[in-house]
């Protein structure tokens, strides 16, 4: 039972951050080609419109490929969650089919438009292209609702043998707190992507010292919405931390490995957890009452430790601090390189600031690291519930024989390896070849 569970687990952890892995790009490449396609229309000034195809073709091979890897993460909640499938139907299924019906045909429909419609309809491509963009956005809202009740149930009763919840309130599903919060933190950070994925690769342009105008202006947008947005996002953590630290004390305190329940707790800069001892190995570099008044608001708040809840429902202590270490690190660094660059760009010595540029490039990985820390924060530190308080993650899984997970798991990460580095063939040959981006 054990083997099988983490070996469901394992499965849906590669299907559903692989899928991730495209989502944020799509998320961001598609209001920013929509946002060109109409100035295109505007001023019909042909740089707008070398970006909008340049930028577009990125977007394609992301967009197709993205939509590819979502088909095999919703068979598995049939085959290997099926008693998650059965207990969670009644509210899982309006949203899902919501986005099913509304969005994706939304998206489909109009990505298909914006293929295949010449400049000649130039006003008509602007508005697929924003449809478009619409579509992937009500998409984000929707698979939200639906994580957002497993992370804080609402608008539900249990049926009367125990089998299942039943919803009782959409309104309350839709306007779930948790909802909101982990919607503005998604679209904050797949915009936050795009600027770094548009950035690195400007910058192997000005590193070939190719600076035409459309690689400097989508620097300009770039960097700005890059600065924008790594600012904005740990703010909006701050709150998340204080919310979730109040809803899900387990995972409060496994961000930041606090073990025992007190005030004025102290945030260490170095600091090693150890789950069997129940405490810190090593922690150096203290700062009084700084986990206090991020978690609480308040320099003297209480934080519930890790040794004084349920030993049974506490989540992996060492994957959630360090995936949420690595998030904020990785946070500082990008704010610091949107300064930089900003700085640079205004003072004209971007195009020649190698070594700035080669960070630039390599950084283009990071966001998509910083994304996938933050969801094993929010998913793992959840465990060992797969719906908050109502169902344990053992309870979810469907009775199939290893064998056959193991199978799958070997044939799907196959698979998608395929899919990646068809993906990054593809997106290199577009980039090194756009020398001009005409």
């Amino acid at each position: 039972m054990v083997e099988l569970l983490l070996l469901s687990r394992l499965q849906f952890a590669i299907t559903v951050a692989f899928h991730f892995l495209f989502v944020p790009l799509t998320l961001g490449l598609a209001l920013l080609v929509a946002g060109m396609e109409t100035i295109y229309y505007k001023n019909k000034d042909e740089t707008w419109r070398r970006m909008a195809d340049f930028w577009g073709r990125v977007f394609k091979i992301n967009f197709a490929i993205g939509l590819v890897t979502g088909l095999a993460m919703t068979f598995q909640f049939g085959t290997n969650w099926g008693a998650y499938a059965e207990f969670m139907g009644d509210v899982f299924g309006p949203p899902l089919a919501v986005e099913a019906l509304l969005a994706f045909f939304l998206e489909g429909t109009f990505f298909g438009a914006w293929i295949f419609l010449d400049r000649s309809r130039q006003k008509l491509k602007a508005f697929s292209m924003w449809m478009v963009a619409l579509g992937t956005n009500i998409s984000s809202l929707w698979i939200i609702t639906a994580n957002g009740f497993m992370q804080n149930p609402v608008g539900y009763e249990m049926a009367a043998d125990g089998s299942k919840v039943v919803m009782t309130d959409f309104f309350a599903l839709l306007t779930n707190s948790y909802v909101w919060y982990m919607l503005i933190h998604t679209l904050l950070s797949a915009y936050l992507l795009t600027a770094f994925l548009i950035m690195g690769i400007c910058a192997y342009h000005f590193l070939k010292r190719n600076n035409n105008e459309v690689f400097r202006k989508s620097f300009r947008i770039a960097v700005a919405i890059a600065l924008i947005t790594a600012v904005l996002l740990p703010v909006l953590g701050h709150g998340y931390a204080q919310y979730v630290a109040e809803l899900q004390p387990a995972k409060g305190a496994a961000m930041d490995a606090v073990w025992e329940t007190g005030s004025r707790v102290p945030m260490y800069l170095i600091q090693v957890p150890d789950s069997s001892t129940g405490s810190n190995s090593v922690q150096l570099l203290e700062i009084p009452g700084l986990a206090s008044f991020l978690y609480t608001g308040s320099f003297n708040g209480t934080i519930t430790g890790l040794n004084q809840l349920a030993q049974d429902e506490l989540p992996p202590v060492g994957m959630v601090f360090w995936s949420f270490r690595l998030m904020t690190i990785l946070g500082s660094l990008f704010i610091i390189e949107a300064l930089l660059g900003l700085y640079l760009q205004k003072s004209g010595k971007l195009y020649t600031s190698d070594k700035y540029l080669k960070l630039l490039m390599w950084s283009i990985p990071l966001p998509y690291i910083a994304i996938t820390a933050g969801w094993i924060v929010a998913e793992v530190g959840r465990q060992p519930w797969i719906v908050y308080g109502l169902l344990k993650t053992a309870n979810g899984i469907s009775s199939v024989p290893i064998s056959d997970v193991l199978l799958s798991i070997v044939l799907i990460s196959a698979f998608y390896l395929i899919l990646m580095v068809f993906e990054i063939y593809l997106i290199k040959k577009t980039v090194v070849n756009a020398t001009g981006a005409e």
